[in-house]
């Protein structure tokens, strides 16, 4: 991990695009202000580890899960798909 010292209102640079602000300090937290493209998604830890978690349960589904999810599908003489 890369350590840095920097002091409210002074930022740091990832890459060009994305740039990180201090800016300020309080107790034990510490006030980040973020400019990053609008197509860059930006998660608190706690929040991309949950989503992650879940993203993998989702690839864990078995055919057997997608069988029964097909079966209460139903087509009617339009093509439309609803649900049993």
């Amino acid at each position: 991990m890369l350590i840095l010292t920097r002091r409210p209102g002074e930022s740091i640079y990832l890459g060009e695009t994305i740039k990180v602000t201090v800016l300020g300090c309080k107790g034990n937290q510490v006030q980040l202000g973020l400019d990053v493209p609008e197509e860059l998604p930006v998660y608190r830890e706690e929040i991309y580890l949950k989503v992650q978690k879940q993203n993998r349960l989702a690839m864990a589904s078995r055919e057997e899960d997608l069988i029964k999810v097909t079966s209460i599908w139903k087509s009617d003489d339009s093509g439309k798909s609803r649900l049993e």
